[in-house]
């Protein structure tokens, strides 16, 4: 027999875990004098405290390592508590590696321009939404504003209800900057069910899978933006999959000051395979 303090000394593990192991049922002592409440330990207790230990290394909490101990001589039962915990670390390393890859990309932007972190990417997934939309051909970018005058007018006996979150965005569907005749559609999410108009079609659009970055200022700034985009895109392993559009969160229909405007910058992505 060992005492608690060999014992300890014996399996590496402190005197204070082994009597909360004690506390919970995992590891009991072989014996406790019942007059000093002295802890004894058998030798092959040891195999045990060492199985404790293993699975702690795995990353099995106590109530876990409990629940293996009561399947542990059925090998199928360790097996499947074993894979499970094998792909919630597998999940949380690939988790870790693209922490690193973002830290590593944003250091070696910050080097090449001290200003690279003015505008910060983000990868996220824009939920399927209810939207109104116009889409047309309009003569430049700047002129925007037509298509949305036109869905207000058009909706405006609906008694339109906003959606949740209400998203107000711009979808560039051109393959390439065009100086004219550009194909733009605007959307703003809404909730319930309303007839078509003349010009405004009301759709569900899917989830989508952005690379976005949000500033706020007037839009002169799209150029910087768009370049912070395609090099979190390049640098980060993924291609662009659609057409780029802005959200709205604050737009020149709440404030005519450029400078309170806030715009998010949204590319479709996937990850690049190759």
């Amino acid at each position: 027999m060992l005492k608690i303090g060999d014992f300890s000394k014996l399996s590496r593990i402190s005197i204070r875990m082994l009597r909360h192991y004690d506390e919970i049922g995992l590891l009991i002592p072989k014996s406790t004098d019942e007059f000093t409440g002295y802890r004894y330990y058998s030798e092959d207790q040891l195999l045990v405290a060492g199985r404790i230990t293993a699975l702690k290394d795995m990353g099995f909490g106590l109530a876990a390592i409990t629940e293996i101990f009561e399947n542990y001589d059925n090998p199928q039962a360790l097996a499947k508590f074993l894979s499970v915990k094998r792909a919630e670390v597998q999940s949380q390393a690939d988790e870790t590696a693209h922490r690193l890859l973002l830290l590593e990309t944003a250091v070696k932007r910050l080097r090449k321009d001290g200003t690279a972190m003015n505008y910060n990417v983000t990868l996220k997934t824009l939920p399927e939404r209810y939207v109104a939309s116009v889409r047309q051909i309009i003569p430049n970018y700047d002129q925007e504003g037509i298509l949305w005058q036109l869905m207000m007018k058009e909706i405006a006996h609906l008694n339109i209800q906003d959606g949740t979150p209400c998203y107000t965005l711009a979808i560039f569907h051109d393959k390439e900057y065009k100086e004219d005749d550009v194909d733009v559609e605007v959307q703003k999410s809404v909730k319930g069910s309303y007839p078509d108009t003349e010009h405004v079609v009301f759709k569900t659009e899917p989830p989508v899978q952005i690379a976005s970055a949000t500033y706020k200022g007037g839009y002169d700034q799209i150029d910087k933006v768009n370049e912070a985009v395609a090099n979190w895109v390049r640098d980060n392993g993924y291609e662009f999959y659609g057409a780029m559009f802005n959200i709205y969160h604050v737009s020149p229909h709440e404030t005519q000051n450029p400078k309170e405007w806030v715009t998010e910058v949204c590319y479709p992505v996937k990850k690049n395979n190759i």
